[in-house]
């Protein structure tokens, strides 16, 4: 392409500051040095992710900088050495990197790795703006008509693939599903409940689901979700407001003794705990797959885990991100895993702080809490 070697100039909504909305900037885009590829962003997922770092409230967040780690792209330029890419490609950037070198990467039991987040892998940024220089989010920064991502951080999908939907598939449908199909391991015949039925405990759901479970169990305070959830796969919903005793007792007593599975979609540490509770004594397994508030501390009677019960937390879903996500593009593309149904409201980019308040709102009132808006640029 014409760019290719040359610095782009484009628009990004920037953070400046912790709390303070973002700004819609024209900055300076490198072009990708060796190891790393530059690509025109073509569309977003919000996420609650973006808004707790942008909120101050989490201690590693970093300013100035540009913030989103839910998107999809095409690629315009690469850097020296890159050979799996090219221009033209479709990709999904990946906020937990595959390098396939270092000691995670190695290690079958987990999908982490050891790599650089808020800078390119030499410790610098790409992205400047009056003559700062901005930190680069998760290593995506998708809040940008272009962006830099280091080629371990990236993975090439169908170029068949409609980018304003697989763009969710870089976070929080893979962290949902993945939980009951990875971490959990879900069984055919099980029983499973889930806890938050925003878009995370939907893809839960939908994990479930395709795993076979005979009864799924829905639990939120509004009701206006359980339609959806039902039409995701849960066979039954529970509102803890119904009840007069804590939930977790509310579902011992539906399933003669707890659920095989719980998963906790929600980020609140006593839910947390709830979900672990409602769990089966002797084999009943708890999945945290929300992000609690900075300084939360969870807890539980030891009791509960001397008798059998196992807590476990999850990052994407357990997939290893380059390897997995095209695989997850594959079974969208054939029909079997559900992207379209989780987006409930499509913006321009210019609009994307519109895009936060929407989130917000929707959390309170409609179905999908989470990654539920994208922005098209």
């Amino acid at each position: 392409m014409e760019t290719a070697g040359r610095v782009i100039r484009c628009r990004a909504a920037v953070a400046w500051k912790a709390g303070e909305p973002l700004v819609m900037e024209e900055v300076e885009l490198a072009p990708p040095k060796g190891g790393e590829v530059r690509l025109k962003v073509v569309a977003t997922g919000i996420c609650h992710t973006d808004s707790y770092t942008l909120s101050g409230s989490d201690p590693e967040g970093v300013f100035p900088v540009v913030l989103g780690h839910e998107g999809a792209g095409i690629v315009e330029s690469v850097g020296e050495g890159v050979t799996k890419f090219q221009p033209g490609d479709k990709v999904i950037p990946l906020y937990i990197p595959q390098c396939g070198e270092c000691k995670f990467c190695k290690n079958p039991k987990t999908n982490l790795s050891s790599k650089h987040q808020c800078l390119m892998p030499d410790g610098t940024t790409r992205f400047s703006c009056k003559g700062k220089s901005l930190f680069q989010f998760m290593g995506c920064s998708t809040f940008s008509e272009y962006t830099v991502v280091a080629e371990i951080s990236l993975a090439k999908v169908d170029h068949r693939a409609p980018l304003d939907k697989v763009c969710l598939l870089g976070c929080g449908i893979t962290t949902g599903y993945g939980a009951a199909v990875n971490t959990a391991k879900v069984e055919a015949g099980s029983t499973c409940a889930v806890f938050g039925l925003g878009a995370l405990g939907l893809a839960a759901i939908m994990g479930c689901k395709a795993a076979g479970a005979a009864r799924i169990i829905g639990v939120d305070l509004n009701p206006d979700k359980f339609q959806t959830a039902r039409e995701f796969g849960a066979t039954d919903v529970v509102n803890p407001k119904d009840h007069s005793k804590p939930i977790q007792e509310v579902l011992v007593e539906m399933t003669d003794g707890g659920v095989d599975y719980s998963f906790e979609c929600v980020g609140n540490v006593a839910i947390m705990r709830a979900a672990l509770e409602a769990c089966h004594k002797g084999w009943g397994t708890s999945i945290i797959i929300g992000v609690a508030a900075a300084g939360q501390e969870i807890s539980t009677r030891p009791f509960q885990l001397v008798t059998g019960r196992t807590w476990k937390g999850t990052a994407f879903g357990g997939y290893k991100s380059v390897e997995s996500v095209p695989k997850l593009v594959e079974e969208y593309m054939n029909k079997k895993l559900k992207v379209d149904e989780f987006v409930t409201h499509t913006l321009p980019f210019e609009n994307i702080t519109d895009g936060f308040d929407l989130m917000h709102s929707i959390a309170r009132c409609l179905v999908n809490i989470k990654y539920n808006c994208k922005i098209e640029k």
